[in-house]
């Protein structure tokens, strides 16, 4: 199993880090911070380049706003060093849950699990 797991690293992004940005981060990274999901954020020795490492999926939406301004260059310093100031009415960051079992199901959607689906029709019959 481990060569196969090796071997998916070379050649595949969505399985984590590939091999060849595991030697460009070693090379060239500096680790900068961390964030709650447990992604790693690097940048390179002369600051032009940041980047992240994704602690599982690839997904962007799993990156949060703090970090995400400092990855876009919105602010030089990275929320470590100097964090976000929030507004009492900021819910926290949530990830994208489009596509999974867990995405938003409107009322009277075929996804939803309620027994009888809730509608506001009322069909018309002639008299």
């Amino acid at each position: 199993m481990g060569i196969l797991k090796n071997l998916l690293r070379a050649v595949t992004w969505w399985n984590g880090q590939t091999l060849n940005t595991q030697l460009w981060t070693w090379r060239n990274g500096t680790r900068v911070g961390e964030d709650e999901a447990g992604n790693v954020f690097y940048q390179s020795k002369d600051g032009k380049r940041r980047w992240v490492i994704f602690n599982g999926e690839a997904e962007a939406s799993r990156v949060s706003p703090e970090w995400h301004g400092w990855l876009h260059h919105t602010w030089n310093e990275p929320p470590t060093e100097r964090p976000l100031q929030h507004k009492p009415w900021e819910k926290p960051h949530l990830a994208n849950l489009t596509g999974t079992d867990k995405a938003y199901a409107p009322a009277g959607s075929l996804r939803r699990t309620d027994p009888k689906p809730r509608s506001d029709y009322e069909a018309w019959t002639p008299e």
